[in-house]
């Protein structure tokens, strides 16, 4: 009867609301995670993190795959999920370098320049016809990137750019993808990318490898548990409702991040990225609402 009554009322909640709140969780836990990356990062190299991110959240998958038996992981794209696991690893190497040298806030702001990234691939690589509007909204979200990384000037960080490669890869990553067949089991999707990505972070790592000490290996692990959640929070919020109604939920992770860099590192971002910050979200929400209305039936 208690499990009956909470499994009731969630599902009397909308796709969208059950969308919402999926993706406000993964987002905290997603940026539960890059705290702890920046902890991680005192002791141990990105390569390294990325391996163990990689590795122990294959192993929580391991009770999963036990209670709904192997045929969860049946799948006739396996070269999709090869894909994913080859970008993934390069988008999660930029990013926990970009993590570790960075604060949290500025990190999770210049990230959300995937869809600009998107847009120019989806012209350059699928031929797509985009309009003058969203256009405009590329430009505006790229002039966002300028203004938090100011190059050219003293501010310039150049460790910006890997949070710029990480959007760029999961960009491609979108791209190379979009003409596949989109339904695979969630659970299939994570067993995969952690058996493709795993030895990829591995063979990076070792070159650079570190044995980190009991509270190294305390804090690995919690990267790679939160992280395989999270990814299948994401998962759920993006099945669950439409994505043009869930995904300005992602923006949460400016929030929590922001947050946990005050309290655990002191991060103030200045009003440079702030206002960066503004631009790049305005013009990928805008992108987002048209490129919604043009997939509306007519």
């Amino acid at each position: 009867m208690t499990l009956a009554l909470p499994r009731e009322r969630w599902s009397r909640l909308s796709p969208n609301l059950q969308g919402a709140l999926w993706l406000l969780l993964s987002c905290l836990g997603f940026s539960v995670m890059a705290t702890f990356v920046k902890f991680a990062a005192r002791e141990v190299s990105p390569f390294e993190i990325t391996f163990f991110r990689c590795f122990f959240g294959l192993l929580v998958l391991a009770p999963a795959i036990a209670w709904h038996g192997t045929g969860a992981l049946r799948t006739r794209h396996f070269g999709m999920h090869a894909w994913r696991g080859i970008l993934g690893t390069i988008a999660m190497g930029c990013a926990y370098f970009g993590l570790s040298r960075m604060e949290l806030a500025t990190y999770n702001a210049l990230s959300f320049s995937k869809p600009l990234f998107a847009i120019v691939l989806a012209v350059i690589v699928l031929h797509e016809t985009v309009r003058w509007r969203r256009w405009a909204a590329t430009l505006v979200g790229f002039l966002g990137v300028l203004v938090m990384m100011r190059p050219g000037t003293e501010a310039f960080d150049p460790n910006g750019l890997f949070a710029l490669g990480d959007a760029l890869s999961i960009a491609i990553l979108i791209t190379v993808l979009k003409r596949l067949p989109a339904y695979e089991r969630p659970l299939a999707m994570l067993f995969y990318y952690g058996v493709v990505s795993s030895p990829i972070a591995l063979a990076l790592a070792i070159p650079h490898w570190i044995w980190p000490s009991p509270e190294g290996w305390a804090m690995l692990a919690a990267i790679g548990t939160v992280g395989a959640l999270s990814q299948y929070w994401w998962i759920l919020a993006f099945r669950a409702g439409e994505a043009s109604a869930v995904a300005p939920f992602d923006y949460s992770r400016l929030i929590f991040s922001a947050f946990f860099g005050l309290i655990f590192f002191a991060e103030m971002p200045d009003s440079w990225t702030w206002a960066g910050a503004a631009l790049i979200v305005a013009s990928t929400i805008y992108i987002a609402r048209r490129e919604a209305q043009q997939r509306a039936p007519k």
